[in-house]
């Protein structure tokens, strides 16, 4: 048997969510009508090792993994730093001012877009998701020492 792409991509899934489930695990359930703070972890978890499987049992669609090129492996790799930045301001800063920097990092620096444009995008992504998170989804986010 030919170890493929999807194979591996699968296996990584299923690890994954059997992590998720193994750290949630003391986390309650609740009721279907009142689900507790463990329901959402374990039924993503739960999705995400079924589509591991899907992903196996399909993998002769895809690549043998011996043929895949890793020439993208830097600009996966400066995503992930940037974002693991992002991830360690996230409460000293506060959701909007991480945000909007992280995006505009990633669209000028990796994406290398105008500034202008990287500008506009990373405020109207931010600002739409701050409106329906406070205002519709009446959700607090992460304030920071600004205010904001």
């Amino acid at each position: 048997m030919t170890l493929r792409a999807d194979h591996v991509a699968g296996a990584a899934f299923i690890a994954f969510g059997v992590l998720v489930i193994a750290l949630s695990g003391d986390l309650p359930m609740g009721e279907l009508s009142m689900p507790g703070s463990g329901f959402m972890p374990k039924i993503l978890a739960g999705f995400t090792i079924a589509f591991g499987i899907v992903l196996i049992v399909r993998a002769g669609e895809s690549r043998p993994f011996a043929e895949i090129e890793w020439n993208d492996a830097v600009h996966a790799a400066a995503v992930t730093v940037i974002t693991g930045i992002a991830v360690y301001f996230f409460e000293m800063l506060g959701f909007l001012t991480t945000m909007v920097a992280m995006m505009f990092v990633l669209l000028v620096a990796i994406e290398r877009r105008p500034l202008h444009y990287a500008a506009l995008y990373s405020f109207g992504v931010v600002g739409l998701t701050y409106l329906t998170f406070v205002y519709v989804l009446k959700t607090p986010l992460v304030t920071g020492p600004f205010g904001f």
